[in-house]
């Protein structure tokens, strides 16, 4: 189902109806302070989603958001219930993910394969390992396991693994007949990295890791990450992967950051730690020295440009700093003083309502509300804060730490004739029982900076 203008329209008028009144207040050093303002950002994103109505499609956002931005919403109600125990949520987030399984059970939906690219994919199948870590009830026997879903999501891209141009990497669309079939994008390679470092994760089987490090380091040799940990947008393989498009994302940063973390906390190696650390400290480029420690996009926020995807990649930077923290524990120096002043950043520009509350987008803004108002402005305020609970739960668990969700290594094997081959099943697998880029391709060849100026 699509908004009518007629619709849109009320939604935008009651929203900005409720712009003349205060701030979310947000105490940080109050763990019930910062579950009742995640609540009313929570209240105000569900505002958005129209899917669990009759006659719509369980999972779909309306215009002008695409698929891949309401499995990534689905993924922030996941970690709103893990870390306030608010489960009001749980219903519609079950119900969105089970009906867009789609082919393989790998999260593949027929109705959407003219856009489908392998970042969006992976943002479903990280929301699945958001699930499965984060002990997000099971779905019913007869649907497949949140943990096989990811297996399922990792399987059907290591198949679509390309050699024949750059030395290796996915490609941004997975089907040939789509735009943007010739880019390799960092977005789609990352989030392939951090499923697969996760997986290892909680899984314990060394095939994920060893992935996980072949894309990581694809992305080095080829350009896409730099020798000090800053990450561009993507290239061309029609000309190789010869010249880089260097415009730099929050979402790129912080996809690389969890999977850096989840590998050092399994290996606790002093090259994981020294990559995760060089993460964290080029991640500065997205946090304000006028605005100290608050974040900010910087390819596009100061000059108005960002579009509607790009509007919530800092729900994903906010929501990986979380999970670094978490599982990196000496990461909390340099991450905590950055989500403190960015959540209190972001509630005092938020204006909220009785019933609803809407954020904007620039949290440099002093408190002013800069008038942008949506799905990823929300979920960025929203993730934002409910990061500051991260000493309220436990973390994500694994298999052998109380994970419940079962093991499936062959999930979505079926999409090609060759399977995956796995190295031989852990013991934690036998223990089963227990662009995304929507922004036009931008030309590589010349600046693409302009969007910076």
């Amino acid at each position: 189902m699509k908004f009518s203008s007629s619709t849109f329209g009320a939604l935008g008028a009651s929203v900005l109806l409720a712009s003349g009144v205060g701030a979310i207040e947000l105490d940080i050093t109050s763990p019930q302070s910062i579950k009742d303002a995640a609540k009313i950002a929570a209240a105000g994103l569900r505002l958005w989603y129209t899917g669990d109505r009759p006659g719509d499609v369980p999972g779909n956002l309306p215009d002008p958001y695409y698929w891949w931005e309401c499995g990534a919403m689905f993924n922030a109600f996941i970690d709103y219930w893990y870390y306030t125990g608010d489960n009001q949520y749980n219903k519609i987030t079950e119900q969105a993910m089970i009906h867009q399984i789609g082919d393989y059970q790998a999260f593949m939906p027929p109705n959407q394969t003219k856009t489908l690219g392998n970042d969006d994919q992976a943002f479903w199948g990280m929301a699945a390992m958001s699930a499965a870590e984060n002990k997000f009830p099971d779905p019913p026997s007869d649907q497949p396991s949140w943990l096989s879903l990811a297996q399922a999501v990792f399987n059907t891209q290591a198949m679509r693994w390309d050699t024949t141009s750059c030395g290796g990497g996915l490609k941004w669309q997975i089907f040939a007949f789509n735009n943007g079939y010739d880019y390799k994008n960092t977005i789609s390679n990352g989030c392939f990295f951090n499923i697969a470092a996760r997986l290892f994760k909680y899984t314990g089987n060394q095939t994920y890791a060893d992935w996980a490090a072949k894309a990581w380091d694809w992305e080095l040799a080829v350009g896409l990450m730099s020798p000090d940990y800053h990450y561009f947008d993507g290239s061309d393989d029609k000309i190789n992967c010869s010249q880089i498009n260097h415009i730099q994302w929050t979402y790129n940063a912080g996809v690389h950051m969890a999977g850096a973390a989840a590998m050092w906390n399994v290996t606790e190696s002093e090259e994981w730690r020294t990559k995760l650390d060089g993460v964290i400290d080029a991640a500065s480029i997205f946090f304000s020295k006028d605005a100290p420690n608050v974040m900010f996009e910087v390819a596009c926020e100061q000059n108005g440009k960002c579009d509607v995807d790009q509007r919530s990649f800092k729900a994903y930077l906010s929501r990986w700093m979380g999970y670094t923290a978490k599982v990196a524990p000496w990461t909390r120096e340099k991450i905590m003083p950055k989500l403190e002043a960015s959540a209190q950043a972001a509630a005092k520009q938020c204006n909220s309502g009785e019933n609803q509350t809407t954020c904007g987008l620039r949290w440099t803004n002093n408190g002013v509300n800069d008038g942008s108002f949506g799905v990823g402005e929300q979920m960025a305020a929203m993730e934002v804060m409910q990061a500051l609970l991260l000493d309220e739960v436990a973390g994500p668990v694994g298999m052998d730490t109380g994970g419940t969700s079962k093991s499936n290594p062959e999930a979505g094997s079926q999409a090609e004739d060759v399977p995956i081959s796995f190295d031989d099943i852990t013991t934690g697998d036998k223990a089963g029982a227990g662009f995304l880029t929507t922004l036009v391709l931008i030309g590589v060849l010349g600046g693409a900076w302009w969007m910076v100026s």
